[in-house]
Parts: C-alpha cells; sequence; structure tokens
C-alpha cells in the first residue's frame, strides 16, 4: 500500500506512529514498503481470488435456484417441520433410487415451502471432502427432481475453489496459512501508510493528479477504508479453513471449547426408528429449537444427528446445536447445546456468521460481497503502480534522471 508522501533513502527521521508503540527510521519504511510490495505480489492473485469468489457465495443458495437445470416447483407456505411426513418420504424414495444400505443423508430444512434439498454420502465415501451428492426432492418427498455430484455445477465447484482451490485438504491448508500472510500483508500495508503529518493529506485524492499518483491514492484508500473489516473477513475465514488451528488459539486464550459428543446407537443393526419419530423425541428435548438439518445414518451404530438452532445462536442455516437420537429405539443419547458452552464455544458460532456476512441479515451480506471484491481492486491498483513506477524509473535510467 502507497504512503501518503515520499520517502527518500538518505532521511533517517524517526518516525512515530500517533497511537502505536512503533518507531521507525526512514530506512525501515522503505523496507517495510518493499515487504508489503512483493508480498502483495506473490498474494494478490490468491487473495482477489478468494475474496470474488467468496462475494460470489454470499448468495450462493439463491444464484443456484436461478441457473439451469431450473426446478418448476411452486414455493407455497412454510416448509415441513417437526411433524411432516415430508421427511419419511423423502426418505423411503431416496432409499429406492440409491439403495446402499449403508449410505447416510442429509435433509436440510429451509423453513421455506418448495424443494426439499438434501445431500447424499455413499458408504464408501464418508469424510469431509469426500464425493456427495446433492438431492433435490419435490415438496411431498415423492420425487427427486434433480440430482447433481457435489462440484459438478457451478456454484458447488465455486465453494470448491474458494475453500479447498479444487485441492482438498492439502487446498484447505494453502487457503489457511496464506489467509493469516494475508493479514500480515494487510497490517503493514496500514503501517507503511500510516501519516507522518496532516491526516487530511494522508486521506485525500487527488483527481487532478498524475496517473501514477491517482492509482497510489486509489490503493491506499480502498485498503484503509476496508482495512478493519477485511481483516474479520480474512481472519475468520483461515480459522475456518483450518479448525484444528482455530481450536488451538481459543484454547490458548480463553479456553477449550466444549466437545460435540459422539454417541453410539445401542445396536450395530436392526430395524431403524422413523425419521418423525427420531424428530418427536428431539422437540420434546428441546422444544424451543428450529430443524435446520436431519442426519440420517445408514445400517450400523451412528444415530441420528438433528441440527437445530437455538435461541442466541447467531447463524440460521449452520447452527451449531446437535441432538443425538439412537437410530433403533429412538432415545436421545445426547444434546450439544451452545446456550450452555463456556467462552470458547460461543466465540466459535460467531466465526461462520462473520465471514458470510449474515451476521445481521441482508445488509451485512450485501457489504460482505462489496468487501470481497476489494482485494480484487487492491491488486490490480498495487500491481499497477508498481508497474508504473518500475517504467518511470526505466525512464529515468534511458535520460540520465536519478532523482
Amino acid at each position: 500500500m502507497a504512503g501518503s508522501a515520499e520517502v527518500y533513502p538518505h532521511d533517517y527521521r524517526c518516525l512515530v506512529l500517533p497511537g502505536l508503540p512503533l518507531r521507525m527510521t526512514a530506512r525501515s519504511r522503505i523496507l517495510l514498503r518493499q515487504f508489503h510490495l512483493w508480498l502483495g505480489l506473490g498474494l494478490g492473485g490468491l487473495f482477489a481470488l478468494l475474496g470474488v469468489t467468496g462475494s460470489a457465495l454470499v448468495f450462493y443458495v439463491e444464484i443456484d435456484k436461478v441457473l439451469p437445470p431450473a426446478i418448476e416447483q411452486v414455493a407455497s407456505g412454510a416448509g415441513p417441520d417437526w411433524s411432516s411426513p415430508v421427511w419419511d418420504r423423502a426418505l423411503e424414495t431416496a432409499r429406492s433410487r440409491w439403495p446402499d444400505p449403508h449410505g447416510s443423508w442429509s435433509f436440510e430444512a429451509t423453513g421455506q415451502g418448495g424443494t426439499v434439498p438434501a445431500r447424499y454420502y455413499p458408504s464408501e465415501h464418508q469424510s469431509h471432502h469426500a464425493t456427495r451428492e446433492m438431492v433435490w426432492f419435490s415438496a411431498d418427498g415423492s420425487h427427486v427432481l434433480r440430482s447433481e455430484p457435489w462440484g459438478g455445477y457451478l456454484m458447488s465447484w465455486l465453494y470448491e475453489l474458494h475453500m479447498h482451490l479444487l485441492a482438498g485438504e492439502i487446498g484447505s491448508q494453502i487457503v489457511g496459512w496464506s489467509g493469516f500472510a494475508m493479514l500480515v500483508l494487510l497490517v503493514s500495508g496500514i503501517v507503511v501508510w500510516w501519516p507522518r503529518g496532516s491526516w487530511r493529506k494522508a486521506l485525500a485524492f487527488k483527481r487532478n493528479a498524475a496517473p501514477t499518483r491517482r492509482v497510489r491514492d486509489l490503493h491506499k484508500l480502498a485498503g484503509v477504508w476496508s482495512m478493519g473489516l477485511l481483516f474479520i473477513l480474512v481472519g475468520t475465514g483461515a480459522l475456518l479453513a483450518l479448525p484444528p488451528i482455530k481450536m488451538q488459539l481459543l484454547t490458548a486464550v480463553i479456553t477449550a471449547p466444549d466437545t460435540v459428543p459422539d454417541p453410539q446407537s445401542s445396536a450395530f443393526s436392526g430395524q431403524q426408528i422413523p425419521v418423525s419419530q427420531a424428530l418427536a423425541a428431539v422437540h420434546r428435548a428441546v422444544p424451543d429449537a428450529r430443524l435446520a438439518f436431519i442426519d440420517v445414518p445408514g445400517t450400523g451404530p451412528e444415530p441420528f444427528r438433528i441440527r437445530v438452532q437455538l435461541p442466541g445462536d447467531p447463524h440460521r442455516r449452520f447452527p451449531s446445536s446437535f441432538i443425538f437420537v439412537d437410530q433403533y429405539s429412538g432415545a436421545v443419547l445426547a444434546v450439544h447445546d451452545v446456550r450452555r458452552g463456556n467462552a470458547s464455544t460461543t466465540t466459535a458460532k460467531w466465526i461462520r456468521v462473520l465471514h458470510d456476512g449474515s451476521v445481521a441479515g441482508l445488509s451485512t451480506r450485501i457489504l460482505a460481497v462489496v468487501l470481497g471484491l476489494v482485494p480484487l481492486g487492491l491488486f490490480v491498483t498495487g500491481l499497477l503502480h508498481w508497474r508504473r513506477r518500475l517504467a518511470a524509473r526505466a525512464r529515468s535510467h534511458k535520460t540520465g534522471s536519478f532523482s
């Protein structure tokens, strides 16, 4: 990020940044400027890519609905709830189409009428990065309207690009650790820009200045005004990409987050209870919960896992509370209620909503879209400024002017 004034190599006056415990010589500032430049050139393209794809994903569901293949399914009233027969009917339809007894299903309760979205995990693919089938059922659960492999249609491909760079766990590691490097890039840009004199001059945009100066002003102002929000966006993204690091940081700074239970059903085989029976047990256990996802296991010891939103949980689509139900007896095996969690558990539930912009509804989602485009602007303006300076330096050498 360009500074607000020229710095000369032989100016060794100390720089004290107001409000910051930092004393820099002009030479240190030049070195930091070079560090910021080369870090930006190295990470800028990736930063821009993650920002643009993140902007598209803010309205992932809404965009996917209007892309082909379109599903003609008129939404009428609310979607299926705790006592609806649609869940059992959809599961029956699903298992007749995909008869693997060990495959598992996850049905999403959107709260809206129309199609019922679900995910199918074949028995041989159960990991986080495994191949899975995205399925949309008719509103009554009796028909499959659409099925696509995850990553095989545009919005899921963009998600994989954004989260994993299409490279699975290795991609997640690259995204996560690059995110922490991007935080360093942001901080170094602010430190390099920090005004030594007039704040008005440092924050000004000179419309009539030379093109190089205008590009630099665009770069610095975009960085200055978005820096705080970008820091949140990038930091939360890095933590989401690196769950073990998130756990370690929360443990080091606050305390170890509460562990999500991992109970087992009472048997390894038998007659699975209806989904409606499992939901009735959950609703009795947490009557104030809103249904979000129903994870139905295949044959084996895994229980039903019902994901719910409880009062105070900020994320509507991916809340953080789970109830586990024995798939053979219908007994509630465990409840993970984030309202009863410690400070780290409470902090963790805010990370995703801060990253995807859903923290305060439509307004912050729109803001997240705009913020996601800022890294592209920073990369382009930074690159243009660097190239213009190289060209100017080359002209100076050619003419013998070394100002």
